[in-house]
């Protein structure tokens, strides 16, 4: 009898040991070198969702950030340089660039340029971000496969919108911008905005609040100012009348020029007038007599001060020349003037 041993049979082969990734992945240079080096099928064909899509995003976010800082550090260098005391001629405020004699280099404080130089270049700020990362953020929405036409769509729609809801509010922003580009007007200033006139405490991008004469502050939107009268830039005009009655003109003339030539050798306000004091002559003639105005050109800080002290020496001058004595009688006793002009000697007006 013969016995067979039947031989082993071989066993089959792993189908996991088949399996590879797709030809289109392996057309990839980063799928076949991830495939080459791990044998993870998925890791293979997930490798451009794993590693090539987060560095993209993380560069991105890179990219944004470093332009962010680029374009803020180019700001705050022109805000610094607007600040400083070399700024050319033509790029400076109205009121630093009065013609005068007495002026000194530096002599002006750059505050107020420096405030409004900082506004402008937050503002600015504000802007370069909101820009650039709405850029970034569209490019990332962008590598997650959004479609970008519907959102775009959808954003100009609610603009559209918003800005129809927030027209006035637009609006403020809108001029309060120019007003800061064009310098209207600063912090300090003494201004007429129609129905506020006062100091201006506060300059905004959407309000402007004023401090009036009997101390109520004043809200203004920025939309809402049709006008503006700043006192408080370039030089000022300071104008007074004084009636001299009946009195002789020529002699009133002269009392007041001397008096007002001394206004401009005061040592205290000398550096507030830009131009030295002028009798203009007669401005009017009434049933009182006749009016002489008189004229000081001034920097706008120093209006007020120059014109009380020249209202002051006028006055002195008609009184200690007894012009002021004359005028008071013939307005009590008419004619007394004349009687007192033959009395002196002096002849009265022609």
């Amino acid at each position: 009898m013969t016995v067979s041993i039947p031989s082993p049979t071989p066993a089959a082969p792993s189908p996991a040991s088949d399996e590879t990734p797709s030809p289109e992945c392996l057309d990839e240079i980063l799928c076949t070198i991830v495939w080459n080096h791990t044998d993870s099928v998925w890791f293979a064909e997930g490798s451009f969702w794993i590693l090539v899509k987060p560095l993209r995003i993380v560069l991105i976010l890179l990219l944004a950030l470093a332009a962010r800082w680029l374009v803020h550090r180019t700001i705050r260098r022109l805000v610094r340089s607007t600040s400083g005391a070399g700024v050319p001629t033509m790029l400076r405020p109205l009121r630093e660039r009065i013609p005068t004699t007495t002026t000194e280099p530096g002599q002006f404080v750059p505050e107020r340029r420096r405030q409004r130089a900082e506004a402008i270049g937050s503002v600015l700020r504000s802007l370069s971000t909101a820009f650039i990362f709405g850029i970034a953020l569209l490019m990332v929405l962008k590598e997650f496969s959004f479609d970008l036409a519907p959102l775009l769509a959808s954003a100009g729609i609610a603009g559209v919108a918003l800005g129809f809801g927030a027209q006035s509010l637009v609006k403020d922003l809108i001029a309060g911008l120019f007003m800061l580009i064009e310098d209207q007007y600063g912090v300090g200033d003494n201004v007429d905005l129609g129905e506020a006139t006062g100091v201006v405490e506060t300059v905004g991008l959407r309000v402007t609040t004023v401090r009036d004469g009997r101390g109520v502050l004043w809200y203004i939107r920025n939309g809402e100012i049709i006008r503006v009268g700043n006192k408080s830039q370039g030089w000022a005009l300071v104008v007074v009348d004084l009636p001299i009655g009946f009195a002789g003109t020529e002699e009133a003339t002269s009392v007041l020029r001397t008096a007002a030539a001394s206004l401009a050798v005061d040592p205290e306000l000398g550096p507030s007038i830009v131009e030295p004091p002028e009798v203009l002559g007669v401005e009017q003639v009434t049933v009182d007599g006749t009016v002489i105005r008189t004229v000081v050109k001034t920097t706008a800080d120093g209006q007020f001060a120059v014109g009380r002290e020249l209202r002051r020496r006028l006055a002195e001058g008609l009184e200690n020349s007894g012009i002021t004595a004359r005028i008071a009688a013939g307005r009590i006793y008419p004619g007394a003037h004349t009687r007192l002009d033959t009395e002196t000697g002096q002849g009265g007006a022609t």
